[in-house]
């Protein structure tokens, strides 16, 4: 039997669920606390964190923490591995869409925005790896939004598990990872467009026995510039919102972060998401902006869930 907890954190919602009870509080104390650093480290809302210092220092190097190095990382490798579809230099693009604030206190409209330009490219960030020092250009805005919550998640639920001794899921806005033995017939996860109000009746259930699941989607955080609808997700490749295609993109693999680097992807390439996903054989189901769900990867038919 499993349980588990809830609580706001990182302008989202954090749920901790454990499979022993009486390990749940240390759980969710741990969990709390590495959130916090994440934080401080990678916020571009706070201008107290390691990521806002390193904008400041923009033309120099900087010596940065391993949490923040490492974050940093990973998002750079996402970008490679997406050959720039999803690319931490976008942060200029989505704070001119708008997106320039925690959500919650996010104009919901408000005068167009300028032209879009493409993202400086991922590449212009340098990273060395012996001194721990970052190198970002002048002019290059960092925005770790598709990667951090999902590193975060992987994270969090490999030391919890090594810590607790037992299995573990950290869901950090619906970005989702485990670790540890999972319960009997795997971690039952609800895949739906909002996953703070997943519907039984609605959203389908699949079940994971390690690695992670992530979904993206456009139908949450949004909001208007001069009548046009806007989202958080960016095309590096123009600096404004994709076409949309699908609404939604849930991905399974064996990290949180390969998910959700994969999910975010498919929003941004639209059409070719689905040969895309085949190739690299992700499991993954798209939801068409006309409600149209499409099963790609060896994700399950209704049928085999049921079985």
């Amino acid at each position: 039997m499993s349980t588990g907890v809830t609580f706001g954190a990182l302008g989202t919602t954090a749920h901790v669920v454990v499979t022993e009870l009486a390990r749940l509080d240390r759980a969710a104390r741990l969990l709390h606390k590495r959130l916090a650093e994440l934080d401080q480290a990678c916020s571009r809302f706070r201008a107290d964190s390691e990521i806002s210092r390193l904008h400041r220092a923009a033309g120099s190097p900087v010596s940065v923490s391993p949490l923040l190095y490492a974050a940093l990382d990973t998002a750079l490798r996402a970008a490679e591995r997406t050959a720039g579809l999803v690319d931490p230099t976008v942060g200029s693009a989505v704070r001119d869409l708008g997106y320039d604030r925690d959500f919650a206190l996010l104009d919901q409209d408000g005068a167009a925005p300028p032209p879009p330009t493409p993202a400086p490219g991922w590449w212009r960030v340098r990273l060395d790896s012996v001194t721990r020092r970052v190198l970002l250009p002048h002019g290059v805005t960092l925005d770790l939004g598709a990667t951090a919550k999902a590193f975060a998640a992987d994270r969090a639920a490999a030391e919890l598990a090594r810590e607790l001794g037992c299995g573990v899921l950290v869901s950090l806005g619906g970005d989702v990872a485990v670790a540890g033995p999972a319960p009997e017939g795997g971690w039952r996860i609800e895949v739906g467009e909002d996953h703070a109000a997943t519907d039984p009746a609605r959203d389908p259930q699949v079940a994971i026995r390690s690695g992670g699941l992530a979904t993206s989607t456009t139908t949450r955080r949004r909001w208007q510039r001069a009548g046009r609808a806007l989202h958080h997700i960016v095309d590096p490749r123009t600096g404004d919102v994709p076409t949309e295609v699908w609404r939604t993109a849930s991905v399974a693999a064996p990290t949180c972060v390969a998910a959700n680097t994969a999910s975010t992807a498919a929003i941004v390439l639209g059409a070719p998401a689905p040969a895309w996903l085949t190739e690299r054989a992700m499991p993954a189901r798209l939801v068409g902006v006309d409600g149209t769900v499409l099963l790609v990867g060896g994700w399950p038919s209704e049928v085999e869930r049921a079985a």
